[in-house]
């Protein structure tokens, strides 16, 4: 077959072979190019979050922490948040975001193709001018809530073309409030505020709905750049970023013509950033509530959880506490030689950086006041870096930009012999107390290095009513009411006495108050004990050796019944979790807290059942439900409308009970006599019902005092850090009581003198204090004194006069050491 070859191809089939074959070439480019987009679609979205996930998320929030009287004291929180439902935000604040940030937010389906396209156009420009510069984003608040919650903002084209299939998904699984609901709540706004509400406070400290069309302005501005937008450093490009918000608010008819250049014309003023004024004797007991809080539910949770915690503070007992602990402390300090400066930086550029760190913030508080007068509560003692020491003119400054001078009288405080005016040179760091800020005058001051801790429990719920650990917690954050494990001396007394009480013994037993010595074995040879005063007195009851406090008639009564039942029991009411069963440990050798030592005490005032003692009641988790409260116990038909008109019902107890009731009532009994005629004398001033023991340990490098009242029970010590001796005049009765008064004075002012309630069972028989004889008569020495049944003394049986032994082998044998 001939072709032939003046005849075209084309021409053969004709120009409709030509586009039909020019038609099927597109076509299979743009199915490839579906095909590539489809796979790409797939690799990409595959592995992404659920958006059905975002019906039930909840962003970060604070944990927020409530005083028993319902004020907020702080907030957990690694992101300051208020999380507000869609329906209590006002309108016009929608109107300004949604006119800053996607004014189709209601019309499209989670993308902006416009803008994209536009995006776009202007990355292939920047592209082909060699820049590095990123195109503007084009993303949706749709597309803003994927990465913000699911993807994350680290950018990446990659990730871009995510967050727009996340955000079609978006708008499939949750209605537009919903969206704009987590929007407004999850933005990051500067000053650490996430949210519109958080924002609204961190800037002008009013709610939402108080704010002006500007300040509403203002604050839609900010989440395209919250610390290029800084209206105090860079006041004029924010102003300038809030105009445009305005401009298009009125574009897009929200606002009238008036209302925008009203808006315009209005100058930019924001609150200035807000420090926390925390009371930082008030962060020891915080503290104990973080600790404990992120042990029963974990840091994440803490931090982002949203809980709600109620605590057990009682702010006037608070306040009682911090008062009576700081004087006491800075009352044993006076007259004691100067410590020398709290530290020392580098007085070069930059010192004031340094001297923030060492103060922890602290000195951002010290503001000039609207007057001059020192503070009446406190005294607040900032750290101070000496600038410069001439002719005895101590100048100082602070991390904060002030300066002052130290008034000289306050600075011949003496170190080795020099005083402290000679002594201090530029970039010594010292605490001072403002005398008159605008002035610039202050005063020099010093840490007491004697430190302690106390703690105030309700006695029926476990409840921490107040706890100071320590002067200070900028300058050391132990915690010396739950941490310092510390002996509590003759203050463990009482429960030597309840073994004994429990094992036949009475308050009217008498036992000889005479030299007592005791072989320990091979590696600890033999022992001999002695009383405070060095002097013994013969036989005594149980109570008037304990009202006196009397180690020797202790120790004899230990070793009667056993040292290992006292172990036991110290145990059984939780103040030593393993007691040694030495007898040194019956005059309060072992270690325990403030804590534990109140907590036991406190048993002892409710009747024997042991409490946990908590500053936590309950914990609501963020949507209200009570996760977690401190008193577990059930009642059955306690709540109104189950109630049938039957007695008032009762929670089911299930705490245990560790001491007899009898006996515990015998104690709190016989503790009253402490402060009516024993060591704690000093406390009658009170004028009410009160029991109590003091504790002193050997050299007293520990002084103590618990007092009890029906509704309260409190405990502290004072001591070094690292024990040694206060001074030979240091016990418990003169320096701690002092302090447990100055706080129940305060404390306990207006309320009842309520008596303590005698256990069931008990059965209160007249006696002589003295030989524990039964009389029928009133008189000096004579009381109202606790037995149990069949346990009171018999008239018919009366003690001879008191038997006085010559050796601790007589006493066993003869009397089995007890008349």
């Amino acid at each position: 077959m001939t072709i032939n070859p003046t005849v075209p191809r084309a021409g053969r089939r004709g120009w409709p072979w030509v586009v039909l074959k020019i038609l099927a070439i597109a076509g299979g480019g743009l199915g490839a190019l579906v095909a590539l987009l489809a796979i790409v679609y797939w690799q990409l979205g595959r592995d992404l979050p659920d958006a059905k996930t975002l019906a039930e998320y909840r962003p970060p929030l604070p944990t927020t922490i409530v005083s028993k009287d319902g004020e907020i004291l702080t907030l957990f929180a690694r992101q300051r948040r208020i999380y507000t439902s869609i329906e209590d935000v006002p309108p016009r604040v929608v109107q300004a975001f949604i006119s800053a940030e996607d004014k189709t937010f209601f019309e499209h389906s989670g993308l902006d193709y416009p803008g994209i396209a536009k995006a776009a156009f202007n990355l292939i420009r920047i592209k082909l001018t060699g820049s590095d510069k990123r195109p503007a984003g084009a993303s949706t608040i749709t597309q803003q809530v994927a990465q913000a919650i699911l993807l994350g903002r680290k950018f990446s084209y990659t990730r871009k073309v995510r967050d727009m299939i996340l955000a079609r998904r978006i708008e499939q699984a949750l209605p537009k409030d919903r969206i704009l609901e987590l929007y407004l709540n999850q933005i990051f706004m500067g000053r650490n505020s996430y949210g519109v509400t958080a924002a609204s406070f961190a800037y002008f400290n009013r709610p939402l709905n108080e704010l002006t069309l500007p300040e509403v302005a203002f604050l839609a501005a900010l989440p395209k750049g919250p610390s290029l937008y800084n209206p105090v450093t860079r006041k004029a490009l924010t102003i300038e970023r809030r105009n445009y918000v305005l401009d298009q608010m009125a574009a897009n008819g929200y606002i009238s013509a008036q209302e925008h250049d009203q808006a315009v014309a209005s100058d930019l003023v924001v609150s200035v950033p807000r420090v926390q004024r925390v009371n930082r004797l008030d962060t020891y007991y915080l503290e104990d509530i973080r600790r404990r809080l992120i042990d029963r539910f974990g840091e994440e949770r803490v931090y982002n959880g949203g809980l709600w915690v109620y605590t057990t503070i009682d702010f006037k007992l608070q306040r009682a506490a911090e008062r009576a602990m700081r004087r006491a402390l800075l009352n044993f300090d006076r007259g004691k030689d100067w410590n020398g400066p709290e530290a020392r930086i580098d007085p070069g550029e930059g010192w004031q950086r340094r001297l923030a760190a060492l103060d922890q913030g602290a000195d951002q508080q010290l503001k000039t006041p609207r007057s001059s007068e020192p503070p009446r509560d406190l005294p607040y003692w900032p750290l101070a870096m000496v600038t410069s020491n001439t002719r005895g003119v101590l100048r100082i400054g602070f991390a904060n930009g002030l300066t002052g001078v130290i008034q000289p009288g306050s600075a011949l405080r003496r170190l080795n012999g020099q005083t402290a005016l000679s002594l201090l040179k530029p970039g010594d760091v010292v605490p001072v107390e403002p005398v008159n800020v605008a002035g610039g005058q202050y005063v020099l001051r010093q840490i007491p290095q004697i430190s302690g801790g106390f703690v105030a429990q309700d006695p029926q719920t476990g409840h921490i009513l107040a706890l100071v650990g320590g002067f200070d917690a900028r300058r050391s954050a132990f915690n010396r009411a739950t941490q310092a494990m510390r002996q509590p001396g003759s203050a463990f007394k009482p429960f030597v006495y309840a073994v004994g009480l429990d094992n036949g013994y009475t308050p009217a037993s008498l036992i000889v108050d005479g030299p007592f010595c005791v072989n320990q074995g091979v590696k600890l040879g033999n022992k001999c004990f002695r009383n405070f005063d060095g002097r013994i007195s013969g036989a005594r009851t149980l109570r008037d050796a304990l009202e006196k406090s009397r180690n020797l008639v202790t120790v004899r009564l230990a070793h009667t019944v056993g040292m290992q039942k006292v172990a036991d029991y110290a145990k059984q009411v939780g103040i030593v979790d393993n007691m040694r069963p030495l007898l040194a440990y019956a005059l309060g050798a072992g270690e325990t807290t403030v804590e534990r030592l109140v907590n036991a005490y406190a048993t002892l005032d409710n009747g024997g059942v042991r409490l946990e003692p908590t500053t936590i009641d309950r914990v609501e988790d963020s949507t209200g439900a009570v996760i977690y409260r401190s008193d577990d116990r059930t009642c059955a038909n306690c709540n109104a409308p189950d109630w049938t008109g039957a007695p008032m019902p009762t929670p089911t107890e299930t705490r245990p009970q560790v001491v007899d009731p009898r006996t515990a009532y015998q104690i709190v009994h016989m503790l009253e006599g402490v402060v009516e005629r024993g060591t704690a004398t000093r406390l009658r001033y009170l004028d009410r019902p009160l029991a109590g023991k003091t504790g002193t340990t050997n050299e007293a490098t520990n002084v103590w005092y618990v007092g009890m009242t029906p509704y309260l029970v409190a405990g502290l010590y004072l001591g070094y850090d690292t024990p040694r001796p206060l001074g030979g005049w240091a016990q418990g009765g003169t320096v701690a009581a002092p302090v447990w008064g100055e706080f129940a004075d305060y404390a306990l002012k207006d309320e009842p003198k309520t008596p303590f309630r005698a256990a069931p069972g008990v059965r209160m028989v007249r006696v002589d204090r003295r030989s524990g004889r039964i009389v029928q008569y009133d008189g000096p020495g004579v009381i109202w004194e606790a037995f149990k049944p069949g346990n009171e003394p018999r008239t018919d049986l009366q003690p001879t006069k008191p038997l006085y032994v010559q050796s601790d082998a007589d006493f066993a044998n003869e009397t089995g050491g007890v008349y």
